[in-house]
């Protein structure tokens, strides 16, 4: 039985000729420690559960600052993982202009030397035609004169031939 404050105020006791009830009083202090003794327990074991719900707020707040510190950690890592992904990414496009400047200079080079070669050809080529015409030239030039020679050569033999012969000289004088 729960006896409230006002219970223990306003309780009184029988009077009887030299006192109070005694039975009464015992009766009623025995209530009291009954009901202190619950209240002591009940006071004890919320006593107790506070501690149990501090510790486990406790807990809860040291395990909401370290997600709080995962999560800024986990931020900083994807910003510097960003920042790594965006420099790489510049070196990669830098490499590339380099490599395609790079090719684009080889490229030149090779042109410049194929227009070089085919230039030489060119030189080399008209060098040849004019050796060859050269050489047809002074071939047909040798022909040339061989066919005088063999022109000349026929009309001193046709000379030859109309001249009289020593016989005929030897007939002519007899």
């Amino acid at each position: 039985m729960r006896i409230t404050p006002i219970e223990i105020q306003q309780h009184q006791f029988k009077t009887r000729m030299f006192g109070y009830d005694t039975t009464a009083v015992d009766h009623f202090l025995e209530m009291l420690a009954d009901e202190l003794e619950r209240l002591h327990k009940q006071n004890n074991e919320l006593k107790e559960s506070l501690a149990r719900t501090r510790t486990s707020l406790e807990q809860l707040r040291e395990r909401e600052k370290a997600l709080q510190q995962t999560l800024m950690t986990a931020q900083q890592v994807t910003e510097e993982l960003k920042a790594n992904a965006r420099k790489e990414a510049e070196i990669v496009v830098a490499d590339a202009h380099l490599e395609g400047e790079r090719v684009i200079r080889d490229a030149n080079e090779r042109r410049i030397q194929l227009v070089s070669q085919v230039q030489d050809m060119k030189r080399q080529k008209l060098s040849f035609e004019s050796g060859l015409r050269s050489l047809i030239e002074n071939h047909l030039k040798l022909l040339d004169m061989d066919s005088l020679l063999i022109e000349e050569t026929e009309r001193q033999i046709q000379l030859l031939q109309s001249l009289p012969t020593d016989e005929e000289n030897d007939s002519d004088y007899s």
